[in-house]
């Protein structure tokens, strides 16, 4: 990716369709759109069957920060909502390099303000509202969970971060392990964290880099998954570690393939398996109340 022109990589994008399986369908898809500081954004909302008010997943899809959106990501965000049982909020945040650090954070803080605020319109229970995503997704749903806390603001009830970029130094065994060959490279994860804080001194700002956080208490309760053969692996894994030492409820999973395969249905086993079980943890969590 670092290679090529911004415009083709996202035209590339599109051809993970074939690897995610058919469209789920859900009751109700509606796209909306919401005010954020910079912009006004395209936010996709995904009810699942049953009867609210049902509980939320406000999703951020990954990209580096910079390519995909809640169209390419739309079959892998139905398959969320049917899977636990959440109202899922997709959300079409801007993308560097032309909106660097904190542009994509503000929208999807945004967007999550703006769903406990029209909780009642969505069929949601503004108790039982969460944040989400993969990889960059990932990140941008853990820097809110910082920024809800460290301004105080209303938090989210939990946090799924799916193998998350949690830290700019990418200076890992893992990261240093399957640096080439396996999908996302470490030189493309660093040129995209280039492009998303180009400021190297923004890196460290734990909102860009949620490891770096001085303390990761009186964060929500957490599910973070992990691939095996992954740049971001250990990074993940230290962030899981570092919630439960701080005193954070988490449940770690972790599965035996690449980075990105929640956009893989079709292809690899353990997509399925992931939604399976973090479907059941939501399912768990929300039958024993926010």
């Amino acid at each position: 990716m670092r290679e090529a022109p911004i415009a083709e990589s996202r035209a590339v994008q599109w051809e993970w369709i074939e690897y995610m399986g058919q469209a789920e369908p859900v009751a109700r898809c509606d796209n909306r759109i919401i005010p954020t500081p910079t912009a006004e954004i395209l936010v996709r909302v995904y009810t699942p069957e049953g009867h609210g008010p049902f509980p939320a997943l406000v999703v951020f899809h990954g990209g580096c920060w910079i390519v995909g959106n809640i169209e390419i990501a739309d079959r892998p965000h139905r398959a969320l909502a049917n899977a636990t049982g959440c109202v899922v909020v997709a959300v079409n945040y801007q993308k560097a390099p032309e909106h660097p650090f904190p542009v994509p954070l503000d929208d999807c803080f945004a967007a999550f303000t703006w769903t406990l605020e029209h909780a009642h319109e969505l069929n949601v229970d503004p108790a039982r509202v969460g944040v989400g995503g993969d990889s960059a997704g990932g990140n941008l749903a853990a820097a809110v969970c910082l920024k809800a806390r460290d301004t105080g603001a209303p938090m989210p009830v939990v946090q799924l971060l799916i193998y998350p970029a949690v830290d700019s130094e990418l200076d890992t065994h893992s990261a240093h392990e399957h640096a080439e060959g396996y999908g996302l490279t470490t030189a493309d994860m660093q040129w995209s964290w280039r492009q998303y804080a180009p400021d190297p001194r923004k890196r460290s700002n734990p909102l860009a880099s949620p490891l770096r956080a001085a303390t990761l208490a009186d964060l929500p309760p957490a599910i973070v998954v992990t691939a095996e053969f992954d740049v971001l692996r250990d990074e993940g894994k230290r962030y899981a570690d570092r919630l439960e030492t701080a005193g954070v409820p988490v449940i770690q999973h972790h599965y035996g393939t690449i980075h990105g395969f929640l956009w893989m249905a079709a292809a690899v086993d353990e997509c399925r398996q992931m939604l399976q079980d973090i479907g059941q943890d939501f399912r768990s969590a929300w039958a024993g109340g926010p």
